[in-house]
């Protein structure tokens, strides 16, 4: 019989590498949607979707003013496309007639907290407060159950998004920002960058109030379709179980 006698060099070298393969899988390996499979290092959002078709979603976070709002649902019907809406608990104090007309139009109608603090900032009870503050007034407006959250700023943590989830949320980011809020930005870079960076299954962000976005939303709309893109809200094209979110944000079936 053999014996193979490893010096300490030898051994703390094997230990390294096995350390280092260790934290590979970790960091490539698929997060559980439903946690039945891997407790994750990281909770993420949904930022996309794995979508065979050539769907998006147009989002919109509204925190401020409110004066393109019929504008911009007109478009929509126009356009006959459903999209989602993020909305301020206090915006929609502010603008309840607007909330009210989103619902009834038939686009999602989901939470962007209650005062828009900076979420990974505060402490879990904060965070639980502010997603159920808002969800009271938002459903309180339309009677309808609110299921998709949004953290302001795209500033999230682990423990926002399992706050989130503990209210029965799925928390959404984005992977096409048109940063349609930035000033000096021009619509044709907005425009570049929609069009650049969509692909099957992208959520793309927008917000109201902005000098540009209601303005420029038929071209955007009518950009898309002559891409064959079609459109669906949120809550109709992500998964609602049975899913994993991989190390980008994308969820994807599970197999």
């Amino acid at each position: 019989m053999k014996v193979y006698v490893l010096s300490v060099k030898s051994l703390t070298k094997y230990i390294i590498a096995l350390i280092a393969i260790s934290a590979a899988v970790l960091v490539y390996t698929s997060y559980s949607g439903d946690r039945d499979v891997f407790s994750p290092v990281h909770d993420l959002p949904i930022y996309s979707v794995d979508c065979p078709e050539k769907k998006v979603s147009i989002t919109f976070d509204c925190a401020w003013g409110a004066d393109d709002i019929a504008d911009i649902l007109n478009t929509l019907k126009q356009e006959d496309v459903k999209a989602t809406f993020f909305l301020q608990g206090q915006w929609a104090e502010k603008f309840p007639q607007s909330v009210k007309q989103i619902s009834d139009e038939g686009h999602d109608v989901a939470n962007h907290s209650y005062s828009h603090p900076k979420m990974g900032s505060i402490d879990r009870g904060k965070m639980i407060s502010e997603i159920s503050m808002c969800d009271k007034v938002l459903s309180g407006i339309t009677g309808g159950k609110i299921n998709l959250f949004r953290a302001p700023y795209g500033d999230y943590n682990d423990s926002v998004v399992d706050a989130a989830r503990s209210l029965g949320y799925y928390t959404i980011q984005w992977d096409v920002d048109s940063l349609d809020w930035k000033p000096g930005i021009t619509q044709q870079e907005i425009m570049n960058r929609v069009m650049g960076k969509v692909r099957n299954g992208s959520i793309i962000l927008f917000h109201n109030d902005t000098p540009h976005t209601a303005k420029m939303l038929p071209t955007i709309i009518t950009a898309l379709k002559s891409k064959g893109y079609g459109f669906l809200p949120v809550s109709e094209m992500i998964m609602k179980d049975n899913y994993i979110i991989d190390f980008e944000g994308r969820q994807k079936k599970k197999e």
